[in-house]
């Protein structure tokens, strides 16, 4: 299979470690072609009027010489990235650099650029000019929304471990999830760990003010219930682990967990990642109980969000 990478770099620091994340965990073959996407505003369109105006002769030569100072330094960035990429292994040939001017907006320019056939799309959760403690940048967010059409690769602070954590339920989307890794990964030398939760009936919210106020007897699942869970999920380990051995992963390196009669499936997620040393999640999109109207699952958008220290690849 063909990959065609796109990887977002602004100039930051931050960025440079998701150059990092591909170099160290991706797999290296003659079929991967990975682009370093770069949008540059260069001035803004408010001060390019500047021209007009005699008395604005100087400032707006400043403001040229500065875009053209910060266009060489980010063109020097670009060019160190692939170079990070080359000492992972990866051919020089199959690396390319976009430069490009902003047109519509730096989420909706990415937006397009993803629309070229391009096989996943790696980000970092925030970028330059940030706000201490925010999770997602508002670039994030937006392309989180939008790109719904391809695989999203939001890399995380913890170094990357070729020991994959694949969150898996019955729903279209979590499957989905569950073929990219086998076409991504298969045939490479990763560990993976099949993971499914099952939520307790206490799990259960009930949002009506009239129902919280009432004393509802406790609800509980017999053991004879939770075999049945997870006689079904037994099956739907056994479906993945074939795809998996079907594409190259070894069986002695997959391993598969059920945790039962959690009360949060995200929570328990995130919480398996850190016990397992795990740095990299996959979910699918949306799970089995989505909504049309959301942009992602509760379950995934949760795992984005609290495990902030992982890459979780969104599928």
């Amino acid at each position: 299979m063909e990959k065609k990478i796109l990887v977002l770099v602004d100039g930051s620091e931050r960025t440079i470690q998701t150059v990092n994340y591909v170099k160290d965990f991706m797999p290296v073959d003659n079929n991967t072609h990975i682009v370093l996407f770069h949008v540059s505003s260069g001035v803004p369109e408010e001060y390019r009027e500047l021209e007009a105006y005699l008395n604005c002769i100087n400032t707006e030569e400043q403001l040229k010489n500065q875009e053209i100072e910060e266009k060489q330094k980010i063109t020097t960035y670009l060019e160190d990235a692939k170079k990070i990429l080359i000492s992972g292994g990866f051919p020089a040939k199959s690396i390319e650099v976009k430069f490009h001017c902003l047109k519509k907006g730096v989420a909706r320019d990415i937006i397009e650029e993803a629309k070229n056939g391009y096989t996943a799309v790696v980000m970092r959760r925030r970028g330059m000019g940030v706000i201490r403690n925010i999770i997602l940048g508002s670039v994030a967010v937006k392309l989180l929304q939008s790109l719904t059409f391809i695989p999203i690769i939001i890399v995380g602070q913890i170094p990357p471990v070729k020991k994959i954590l694949l969150a898996v339920d019955s729903s279209p989307d979590s499957m989905k999830a569950a073929e990219f890794v086998c076409s991504f990964l298969g045939g490479a030398d990763y560990e993976v760990t099949i993971l499914h939760a099952i939520p307790g009936l206490g799990a259960i919210n009930f949002d009506l003010p009239e129902l919280n106020m009432l004393a509802l007897p406790e609800i509980s699942m017999s053991e004879s219930c939770i075999e049945s869970f997870k006689l079904n999920v037994a099956r739907l380990f056994q479906d993945v682990k074939n795809r998996l051995i079907a594409s190259g992963f070894q069986s002695d390196k997959i391993s598969e967990k059920i945790l039962s009669g959690v009360l949060s499936r995200s929570d328990a997620i995130v919480n398996e990642a850190e016990e397992g040393d795990y740095s990299t999640i996959v979910v699918g999109r949306r799970g089995i109980s989505k909504v049309e109207a959301f942009f992602m699952g509760r379950v995934g958008h949760e795992v984005v969000y609290g495990g902030k220290k992982f890459t979780v690849w969104v599928i």
